[in-house]
């Protein structure tokens, strides 16, 4: 049973039609873009890697070579575990650089248009079996569903019908950079129909031809040599030149590389692409040895790369038949629009534009779209050419897209050269692509037209090196890659890169920023597009700077230095989208000149280095350990709690860290780059006085925000290093601010001597009350005795002495209300057994109501010393071990131990309540803070323990216990290391 041409027609067209409404409402907006941008979506338009080959050829490949056909997906498989590696970096450097293409890719990191040409020229001369195959299969499909089909309509009218979709949805923009989102939705949409059209078939097959599985396995059973004909080739033969091949063409081919990089969407989808890409080839993959079964069951006469569609036919299912040739209409038709609008912008940026037509054209956008599509379909209509001219009947379709393969997997040796060997130069490259592609057109592809000598000579090579004479381009891809890697890391081993070439280097391996050198000429915007316009016309020039510039957020009238240079990079980078890498630097380097003898301000520089080492992840070597470093430190200066200003040598500001942002009102942007004393009231000014002051600190008070603020600064020179000759390289300034800290000490020492009052109240009575009795006493005797002047006089005395004692004892309790101390001093340091206070502050501790329900335990070894006020340790060992029995639990144990380590003595007291909140070990310290009920605390006992801990010269540190609760770890300094350094 046939089918006539008329339903083959009238099916394709619906189903094109179909194809055309989907990309039209995703460009119309009507499909949201959570599908249009979907991880899953990006992962089946990948599947434009299952062409005609996997949909048709796969079954032949099979016939002949068994389960080695699963050496496609492996390698697919094998390029997707390797993504991190290959893959992110390459998606990194391509959206940062804007390179729509292969060709650009290795333009940008071999500089040079002969690099761009020869990339281009022979990706175009790889792709053009594969464009043949395609056509190949959709006319005999077609020719095996309807004898009656000329192959002379079959092959235009499909290319004709590409050209017009490609058109349309493939060169909507007039920069490839752009990402067509209606297009890439119909490539997924046809990833979906090949693989429902497949499952489809390969089920009615197993039901129809065997009578469902059971009757498969009985005819396995009883046919051992059809599982015996797959697993021979594949236990015989080699893999590794076919999973090589899939792998770098999972993601080099030109339609690879476009789906991956070029049109991949914003959000990161690489990761549901490592598991979604393998399981779609998978599924794809799957229904090979059942059709091929199928076929052998049958005895079917035609060739086994078109059983998907002769088994339906000879099974009278025409139906079936029809959604087959459409699942292969679908694989064919979305390689060929997919290569082609790769392949066009190569050409048109790579060929055309270096002949120099469109110099200074206003239209040069519209120019631009026409070329591209003008070159979209000379394409495709060049696929069909090869097509013509190919004996393709002794070729399997398979071996014919091995042909492309091999091609492509001369990129690898560049590709891993850009990612990973800075020393890779372009003579190399070039050196490398001219052995491999010479000895590719030898072994591959000028056997097409079959030249008796020729052939035979490379089967003979090929023999004699191991390789299978049935399979050449096993022998075609060792011998190709062997000979290009030789060539590429040779002559790059003995050629010196240029200027241009080491810093593409850097920016492509992730390892070190070349430094901005020199200054724009350009003083602003608008001057970048006058000098803009005789390269790239008016429009162009006005469009692309603007765009640049809005990208960066500058100002319209922005005359910095700095980001001037900022905005002629991004406008490099946007040409580099639309005219290709190498046309977009000589344009820029043309219109927009640097000053090379402009002497660029540190801040500058340090912005540009900044620019470049954005992300440090992808960064190899010790320098990746040293931007690590240093962004490590950037980062403690930027989250320091005080202000901290650089000024470089040139006067200019270099840092101005978030701190200082906060306090000043300075945006952070606002202030680097400018010179110290235009820096806003009254920073300018301050900043400038210290600079010139001879001292380094100062305490100042000013008006922030409308707001007295008491600031403390700190000026720091930064020392001269030896390549700066001696030279003043810098200052820094610590801005502290005092205002708040002042007012809490102010309110603590209040506090304090509110507390310390309070607790000699009762004494101070009973000292003045005796005086005062004795005055009054001595006053009222003084009546009776004032006619005697020698009494008088001896009672005057007496009060006067009374007096004398009450002045002493208002005196002793004015200075202890000051310094917290009788007598206005300090009592000295003395010799302290920490045995006996441990045992004091144990006994005073479980004096408190809650101690009833906590033990409290204390150890200390005999003979331990410390130096310091017996009654100050011993209040901060209560207050401590008071803070400890009330976050005890009933029942449990609070210990205090010392120990001797080193020339320290260290103290612990350790609890096992409910510890202290990660958020809240910070705020233990703050005056006033605490975390008992109201009432029961003031919030002052660890501030003022912590403060005479620092009197004693020790440190406290609070810590969680692994099994719960809190350890206070105190640490004095032992007697005995005190008087050996005070007898040194």
């Amino acid at each position: 049973m046939t089918l006539g041409p008329g339903p083959l027609v009238i099916a394709s067209v619906a189903y094109l039609g179909v194809l055309f409404l989907v990309a039209y409402a995703a460009e119309r907006g009507r499909i949201s873009p959570r599908i249009t941008q979907h991880p899953l979506t990006y992962a089946l338009a990948l599947g434009v890697y299952a062409t005609s080959w996997s949909y048709f050829g796969s079954v032949g490949y099979a016939a002949r070579h068994g389960f080695r056909y699963l050496g496609i997906y492996l390698g697919l498989t094998l390029a997707c575990l390797l993504a991190p590696v290959l893959w992110r970096p390459l998606l990194r450097l391509t959206r940062e650089q804007q390179l729509t293409s292969l060709a650009d890719l290795l333009a940008f990191r071999y500089p040079g248009q002969v690099t761009g040409t020869a990339v281009t020229l022979f990706a175009l001369a790889g792709s053009l079996p594969y464009l043949a195959l395609q056509i190949r299969a959709v006319v005999e499909s077609a020719r095996l569903l309807s004898p009656a089909a000329s192959p002379a309509l079959v092959g235009p009218g499909f290319c004709g019908v590409l050209i017009v979709f490609s058109l349309l949805f493939g060169a909507r923009h007039p920069a490839p950079r752009e990402r067509h989102e209606g297009l890439m939705l119909a490539i997924a949409f046809e990833s979906g129909v090949k693989l429902l059209a497949l499952l489809i078939v390969a089920g009615w097959c197993v039901v129809s031809v065997f009578g469902g599985v059971g009757g498969l396995d009985d005819w396995l059973t009883r046919h051992p040599e059809a599982v015996e004909a797959l697993q021979r080739p594949a236990r015989d033969a080699s893999w590794a030149p076919l999973l090589v091949l899939s792998t770098i063409a999972a993601f080099l081919t030109p339609r690879q590389y476009h789906v991956a990089f070029t049109e991949a969407p914003e959000r990161d989808g690489l990761a549901t692409v490592a598991w979604a890409f393998p399981l779609l080839m998978l599924l794809i993959n799957a229904a090979v040895p059942v059709l091929l079964w199928s076929g052998e069951a049958l005895g079917l006469p035609w060739p086994a790369d078109f059983h998907v569609l002769s088994v339906p036919i000879t099974q009278g299912a025409p139906l079936l038949a029809l959604i087959a040739f459409l699942g292969g209409v679908s694989a064919a038709s979305a390689m060929v629009i997919v290569t082609t609008l790769a392949l066009a912008p190569m050409c048109l940026t790579h060929l055309v534009l270096p002949l120099g037509t469109t110099r200074g054209r206003d239209d040069l956008y519209g120019w631009l779209l026409w070329a591209r599509r003008v070159l979209i379909a000379a394409i495709i209509l060049a696929g069909y050419g090869f097509y013509r001219l190919l004996n393709a009947r002794t070729t399997g379709l398979v071996d014919l897209g091995l042909v492309s393969f091999v091609a492509t997997a001369q990129f690898a040796p560049g590709v891993l050269g850009l990612l990973m060997w800075p020393k890779a130069t372009r003579a190399g490259l070039l050196a490398g692509l001219l052995a491999g592609g010479a000895t590719w057109a030898l072994t591959l592809l000028a056997p097409l037209w079959e030249p008796p000598s020729l052939v035979a000579w490379t089967n003979q090579v090929s023999v004699n090196l191991g390789f299978g004479a049935e399979e050449p381009w096993g022998f075609a891809t060792f011998t190709s890659l062997a000979l290009n890697a030789l060539c590429f890391v040779a002559v790059s081993l003995v050629t010196r890169q240029s200027v241009e070439e080491q810093e593409a280097a850097r920016v492509c391996t992730r390892q070190a920023p070349g430094l901005a050198k020199g200054s724009v000429a350009a003083s602003s915007p608008d001057e970048f597009r006058r000098q803009l316009e005789p390269v790239l016309g008016a429009q162009v020039a006005a469009a692309e700077v603007d765009r640049a510039r809005e990208a960066l957020d500058l100002a319209p009238d922005e005359r910095r230095p700095a980001e001037l240079r900022r905005l002629r990079d991004g406008v490099e980078r946007n040409l580099s989208g639309l005219i290709g890498p190498v046309l977009a630097r000589l344009a820029v380097g043309e219109a927009l000149r640097l000053d090379p003898g402009a002497r660029t301000a540190l801040a500058d520089q340090l912005r540009f280095v900044e620019e470049r080492l954005r992300d440090a992840r992808d960064m190899r070597g010790p320098l990746r350990e040293l931007e690590v470093v240093r962004r490590y430190l950037y980062r403690i200066l930027e989250d320091l709690p005080l202000g901290v200003c650089a000024m470089g040598p040139d006067g200019e500001v270099v840092l101005w860290n978030a701190a200082l942002e906060a306090l000043s009102g300075v945006p952070m942007d606002s202030a680097r780059g400018v010179p110290l004393a235009r820096l806003p009231e009254p920073w300018g000014p301050l900043f400038a006085e210290l600079a010139r002051a001879p001292g380094g600190d100062d305490e100042v008070r000013v008006t922030v925000g409308g707001k007295q603020r008491l600031l403390r600064l700190h000026r720091s020179r930064l020392a001269p290093s030896d390549d700066t000759r001696g030279e003043e390289t810098g200052i820094t300034f610590l801005v502290e601010d005092w205002t708040e800290r002042k007012a809490v000490d102010a309110r603590l020492a209040h506090q304090d001597r509110l507390a310390s009052l309070g607790r000699v109240a009762a004494g101070v009575a009973h000292e003045i009350g005796n005086p005062l009795t004795a005055i009054a006493s001595i006053s009222q005797n003084l009546k009776y005795e004032l006619e005697d002047p020698e009494a008088v006089r001896e009672r005057v005395g007496l009060i006067l002495q009374q007096c004398r004692r009450i002045d002493a004892i208002v005196r002793a309790l004015v200075g202890f209300g000051h310094s917290g101390t009788v007598g206005g001093e300090s009592r000295p340091f003395t010799r302290v057994a920490v045995g006996p206070l441990l045992a004091e502050a144990a006994q005073l501790a479980r004096l408190s109501r809650k101690a009833r329900d906590v033990a409290c335990t204390h150890q200390s070894p005999d003979g331990l010393d410390v130096r310091g006020d017996a009654q100050r340790l011993e209040q901060v060992l209560v207050n401590l071990l008071t803070n400890a029995i009330d976050a005890s639990p009933a029942g449990s144990r609070v210990d205090l131990t010392a120990e001797a380590s080193g020339d320290q003595v260290r103290i612990q007291v350790e609890d096992r309540g409910h510890g202290i909140a990660p958020e809240l070990s910070q705020r233990i310290f703050e005056p006033f803070f605490t975390t008992k009920q109201p009432g029961e605390g003031t919030g002052l006992g660890l501030p003022l323990v912590e403060g005479i801990v620092r009197e004693h010269g020790g440190t406290l540190r609070i810590e969680p216990r692994q099994d719960g609760g809190t350890r206070v770890t105190l640490s004095l300094p032992r007697a005995d290391t005190l008087k050996q350094e005070a007898s040194a």
